[in-house]
């Protein structure tokens, strides 16, 4: 038992040795990759919900209502974010509704490194908002509200389920940035 013990430890260094050994491998690090992103084909239809309102979404979008109220999680399936879309009867002065919806893009400017806003306005459909887009590791990177400006306000929060790390997701939010702007430029109210 000794003899085979002794051999043991005089054989596994030598082993050791020649496996990690060789001479001519200089070893690079490599830098981090992420996988490629399969984005699913955009077909729109036209969502009527029940509480007064619709919009054209892409396919990609699922609508879930909120029990008890007119608020909605629309998932983006595979591309794994959502949007918490908020509908509320105004009760009190329009200020105070973009004021709240200020104060949660604020919530973000520790993180953002910029922070762009687009004015959407149709007339015809009475509907006027602001989208902001927030760049930079936040964990909301877009945000919008839409309102008739004297009795509704709808107020979308966009988070993706994973690490905010800009750079990495900057593909996809182009992608749903695009799907965005429809959703808001197709918004209507049903009275």
């Amino acid at each position: 038992m000794r003899k085979s013990n002794s051999i043991l430890v005089l054989i596994l260094p030598l082993l050791m040795i020649v496996t990690f050994c060789d001479g001519n491998k200089t070893f690079i690090p490599k830098p981090p990759t992420y996988l490629k992103i399969e984005f699913p084909e955009r077909e729109y239809r036209t969502y009527e919900d029940p509480c007064s309102y619709s919009f054209e979404m892409p396919n990609y979008f699922d609508v879930q209502p909120i029990k008890n109220s007119c608020n909605r999680d629309i998932h983006f399936k595979e591309l794994n974010g959502t949007i918490h879309l908020s509908y509320i009867q105004m009760d009190t002065s329009l200020s105070a509704y973009v004021n709240y919806a200020l104060d949660k893009i604020d919530e973000h400017k520790v993180k953002a490194t910029a922070i762009y806003d687009s004015v959407f306005i149709n007339k015809e459909s009475g509907v006027y908002g602001t989208f902001f887009e927030l760049q930079g590791n936040v964990a909301s990177p877009f945000q919008f509200y839409l309102t008739d400006s004297t009795s509704i306000f709808m107020n979308g929060i966009i988070y993706f389920n994973s690490r905010p790390n800009y750079d990495s997701i900057k593909p996809v939010l182009n992608f749903v940035k695009e799907d965005l702007y429809k959703l808001m430029s197709t918004t209507q109210w049903s009275k």
